[in-house]
């Protein structure tokens, strides 16, 4: 009798689930050489569960996982792969089924497995940081709470995510880290683990806070005369735009998380271009190909029709349930946008161009960190419904520089509002005006710049524009004045409130405010003097 055969693959009493809901009790699995094995079952019975926590994208609660002698239950999702384990959904392989899902795990996958082949490479990019102040705002909140200075939405988004990424092995990259991307990893770690997803891999890109190189350089100013020590003591904050490197360096190094903080907005995108299909960093024509991809996906809703749309010219469909981009990028850099099927909004040659112009001065010198792009010759085609072919994007070395947003107290403003509604209201808003106008100078308010406008009427495109349009039946009065004291902005917003008893007729919804300008600037810095560096923190 011929000696048994030792088990290719052997799961033990395997326990494993999402968060507090287990799904898996005490499964057992023996798979021999020239052995398939065929899962049946209903939806919701855990086959794709079990199959997931055989392959690491879900960790095992309790039990053993064998494969080919390695004990492997503990192990990393990636080097379960490189021993040659593979994953095929059911949705890969039976396209067709529904009810019944047909997994085949065995020792005809596990035979033939090459572990240097590369399967399509899912990641989730989460650009949350605005061009202006949300770093300078951020490290002011890391000044009051250490623990502070990140995203307040990270824990929400996190939580809403991190277990459907976790379980369909979609690698996240975000910038959500903005001041202290250290205390957002760890934050992110803890809700990790709150979610029974111990295994992932955090790492935090760090080195984008240059405020003590910049003090030291005393650099121009881009946007007025004057140099970065002339800021003195209200000088805020210092953060370089990092290019991909750093991230996907990360990702090399086995993240499933990256957390930065200030960084380019298309570097989230190209750093896992990079990492998936080995891009060289100088490589310049590949880079800006995937500079064009990230620049097009960056602002996520903007390119599927959101600030896109204008009834009656360009009309968008069912926007309240917009689908955010999916970009398809080749190894060659081949980009198709789309969008998830269903979802409202619209993917078009139309909001691609849009898109692709969008914040660029010189299109074909987009300067960024890694590669000055050059968007001249791209090509836009629409291949099929929400679903657009995007080329022939090229770039040249990059700078010697890093631009560097400077955060900064620049003054206070005050400001108040109050409204007018029905017959005469146009008239007794401009009334109100010029009464505040008259009672700043008669009180002796300080102030260095003075607003006085009517929303809906003037507000946006100045009186001259405004002087012909129709007379709105509601108008709604605001008056904003930059000071240097906080005591001189508080005094504005008191002039507007007493319109109350001492104004027009009827004014009603009254509102005021004072608070400080966090103002940016920004300064060229040599690249080399960023020192971008990784730290990684475990789930």
């Amino acid at each position: 009798m011929p000696p048994e055969v030792a088990p290719l693959l052997k799961a033990a009493g395997v326990d494993a689930g999402y968060g507090t809901m287990q799904v898996l009790w005490g499964v057992d699995l023996d798979v021999r050489p020239g052995e398939t094995v065929l899962l049946l079952g209903a939806n919701g019975a855990g086959k794709t569960t079990f199959l997931k926590t055989l392959v690491g994208l879900i960790e095992a609660r309790h039990g053993s996982i064998d494969l080919g002698g390695h004990d492997v239950t503990r192990m990393r999702s990636s080097d379960r792969m490189r021993l040659g384990m593979t994953y095929m959904s059911e949705l890969a392989v039976f396209p067709d089924l529904s009810i019944e899902e047909n997994i085949r795990v065995g020792a005809q996958a596990l035979g033939h497995a090459n572990p240097g082949a590369r399967a399509e490479e899912l990641y989730g990019v989460f650009p949350a940081l605005r061009e202006k102040r949300t770093v300078a705002l951020a490290q002011q909140a890391r000044m009051k709470n250490p623990d502070g200075g990140y995203d307040p939405l990270l824990e929400e988004r996190m939580r809403a995510v991190l277990p459907a990424c976790a379980s369909k092995g979609i690698k996240i990259v975000t910038n959500m880290g903005a001041a202290n991307p250290v205390a957002a990893s760890r934050k992110t770690a803890e809700i990790a683990r709150s979610l029974g997803l111990s295994s992932l891999k955090i790492a935090a890109v760090i080195g984008d806070d240059v405020l003590d190189a910049c003090k030291d350089g005393d650099l121009p100013i881009m946007e007025f005369d004057g140099t970065i020590k002339q800021l003195g003591n209200r000088l805020l904050s210092a953060n370089a735009y990092l290019g991909a490197a750093p991230m996907a360096e990360a990702f090399r190094q086995g993240a499933d998380i990256v957390i930065t903080g200030r960084a380019s907005d298309p570097a989230l995108f190209l750093a896992p271009m990079i990492h998936a299909f080995g891009w060289a960093m100088d490589d310049w024509n590949l880079l800006g190909q995937g500079t064009v991809a990230g620049h097009l996906l960056e602002c996520a809703g903007q390119i599927t029709g959101g600030y896109f749309a204008d009834p009656g010219y360009k009309d968008i469909p069912d926007l309240a349930r917009l689908g955010f981009p999916i970009g398809e990028v080749g190894e060659d850099g081949s980009l198709i946008i789309t969008k998830v099927e269903g979802s409202g909004g619209a993917v078009t040659a139309q909001t691609c161009k849009e898109q692709l112009l969008y914040e660029v001065h010189d299109p074909a010198r987009y300067i960024q960190p890694d590669v000055v792009a050059d968007f001249s010759e791209v090509k836009v085609e629409e291949l099929a419904k929400d679903r657009v072919r995007v080329s022939g994007g090229r770039g040249t070395k990059r700078t010697g520089t890093l631009k560097v947003s400077v955060g900064y107290v620049d003054s206070f403003i005050g400001e108040g509002q109050i409204s007018y509604a029905g017959p005469g209201a146009l008239a007794r808003g401009r009334l109100a005006l010029e009464i505040v106008r008259e009672r700043l100078k008669l009180t002796g308010v300080a102030t260095s710049e003075l607003r006085f406008e009517l929303i809906g009427v003037d507000s946006l495109h100045g009186p001259q524009l405004s002087a012909q349009a129709n007379e709105p039946y509601e108008v709604r009065v605001r008056v904003a004045g930059r000071t240097e004291t906080l005591r001189e902005a508080v005094r504005i917003g008191n002039e507007v409130e007493t319109l109350y008893t001492n104004g027009p007729a009827a004014g009603g919804g009254a509102f005021k405010s004072a608070r400080d300008v966090v103002a940016v600037a920004s300064v060229l810095l040599p690249r080399e003097l960023a020192k971008p560096s990784i730290q990684f923190v475990e789930a």
